[in-house]
């Protein structure tokens, strides 16, 4: 299937681009921090007396930073593919289906890599 270059213009990817790596860099800090701060939580917890409270707050905080640290994996994984993409020039094409992304998905979710069809399929 033939991807329409008019419908994303040379400025649009430029700037999609730009957004993209900004969005790699921010994702990057924040494993970085959540990568720490679950350190911090194994540190203290050889080093501190146990509670169940305690315990369960900590079970808590680790539980949430695996899940935001497996979140961002995944969506540093989709930003860093639609970057490549933009270096092969199929960027707002499917990598299912190679049907055009609508440029509105691209302007919401510039890490897009499928249609919003595609998506809720998956």
């Amino acid at each position: 299937m033939a991807h329409d270059t008019a419908a994303l213009s040379a400025d649009y990817i430029a700037a999609q681009k730009a957004r993209l790596e900004a969005m790699r860099d921010e994702l990057g800090a924040d494993n970085q921090a959540s990568a720490a701060e679950e350190a911090e939580l194994q540190a203290d917890s050889i080093d501190e007396p146990h509670g169940s409270g305690d315990d369960a707050q900590k079970t808590n905080l680790r539980d949430n930073n695996a899940a935001l640290i497996e979140h961002n994996a995944a969506r540093l994984a989709a930003v860093t593919r639609a970057l490549q993409k933009i270096e092969d020039g199929t960027y707002g094409l499917s990598d299912r289906s190679g049907a055009p992304i609508p440029k509105a998905r691209l302007d919401a979710l510039p890490e897009s890599l499928w249609t919003v069809e595609e998506d809720e399929g998956a």
